[in-house]
């Protein structure tokens, strides 16, 4: 019965706490590693207080590799304490390849979850790190299994 309180307690203090005012608009860029196509273009929309969207744009051409990817996630923010945030999300996308040396291309689509943190600074700066893990569905074996991608954001608000 002591876990269960335990976990009651953890549960409202965790949803309870208030979020500062999230900016209207962040653009910037997204550094994952490669399994996420490595830099995005990243924009972030407020919806409602404590809610946003993000919309993340990859591309990778190279002389071997052409892919884009497509991702939206609807996120819901908290604060921690001042200027530091917590925020969780979930969403999906598209993401298209073609590979010469292996003769490999195809498309896919994901769901994709999303936890990250992020400091919000007395300038208009928002950086962040997250961890977004993906699951795809698509052609071939390429991008039909469990991806996990870490990224650290940099972004302008306005």
């Amino acid at each position: 019965m002591n876990k269960f309180k335990l976990v009651a307690l953890f549960l409202f203090v965790a949803f309870g706490l208030s979020a500062q005012n999230i900016s209207d608009n962040a653009i910037g860029l997204r550094f994952g590693d490669s399994d996420g196509l490595g830099v995005e273009i990243s924009y972030q929309r407020a919806l409602f207080s404590k809610n946003r969207l993000e919309i993340d744009l990859g591309w990778r051409n190279s002389n071997n590799v052409d892919a884009f990817k497509l991702t939206g996630l609807y996120q819901w923010v908290w604060n921690i304490d001042a200027n530091f945030n917590w925020y969780a999300g979930a969403g999906g996308g598209i993401v298209s390849w073609s590979h010469d040396t292996v003769d490999a291309n195809g498309t896919a689509i994901f769901i994709a979850g999303d936890v990250g943190i992020e400091y919000d600074f007395d300038i208009p700066l928002l950086i962040s790190l997250d961890a977004r893990p993906e699951l795809g569905f698509g052609d071939g074996n390429q991008y039909d299994d469990l991806d996990f991608d870490i990224a650290l954001s940099l972004r302008y608000q306005f």
